[in-house]
């Protein structure tokens, strides 16, 4: 395991490459580390886990809405099928997920074997349990992304509001929801590749 800086990032991404399909960076870290806006940063196409939330629907179904972020709460099994397929170097159209409408938008992105790096990100990329398992073998790296504890609580609160939640309503999401997701995710920073701290002075 090695350190990197935000600084770094960038340098690392120009080594990455392979011959027959896109080098898979994993880019990992609790809710609110900032993972969309490093991915985002690096200049490559971007697979976002989030794209492979459940339906609300289907939440409601399983009862599991007050608890959605929580692995059960995704389909590992397509996100897995998906990367399975790029790493055979096919092109998909991924989904991405719209905060707005608090649901996935399917076919939205389209990723390309001519892609030389596609950044996968999202909280359980080392987890290693209920078909996560089969998420890590799938990717060339993964970066974990560590921020201060108190830095991470404030941009969820700051975020959940923004999509509607009362302050009262965001804090208890992030901490009721988000906290223990957070310590399951911080628990798989060992099986990371690199740990990837920001800046100092960086809020993104």
């Amino acid at each position: 395991m090695r350190a990197l800086t935000a600084a770094d990032a960038p340098v690392r991404v120009r080594e990455l490459s392979r011959d027959a399909r896109p080098f898979l960076l994993g880019v990992v870290g609790p809710p609110g580390a900032g993972k969309s806006t490093l991915a985002a940063a690096l200049g490559q196409p971007v697979l976002p886990m989030d794209g492979f939330h459940l339906a609300n629907e289907h939440l409601d179904r399983l009862g599991l809405r007050d608890r959605k972020g929580a692995p059960e709460t995704f389909d590992v099994h397509g996100f897995a099928a998906l990367l399975t397929r790029l790493r055979a170097g096919e092109a998909v159209l991924a989904p991405r997920f719209d905060r707005d409408l608090d649901a996935a938008v399917a076919g939205a992105l389209p990723l390309s074997p001519s892609d030389r790096v596609i950044v996968v990100e999202g909280n359980y990329l080392l987890h290693d349990a209920g078909g996560w398992e089969r998420v890590r073998p799938l990717l060339d790296e993964v970066w974990y992304l560590d921020v201060p504890d108190g830095l991470r609580v404030r941009r969820l609160v700051a975020r959940h509001e923004a999509h509607g939640r009362s302050h009262d309503d965001a804090v208890a999401w992030a901490t009721h929801v988000d906290g223990p997701n957070a310590d399951l995710i911080r628990a798989t920073r060992h099986r990371a590749d690199a740990i990837l701290t920001p800046t100092e002075g960086d809020d993104a």
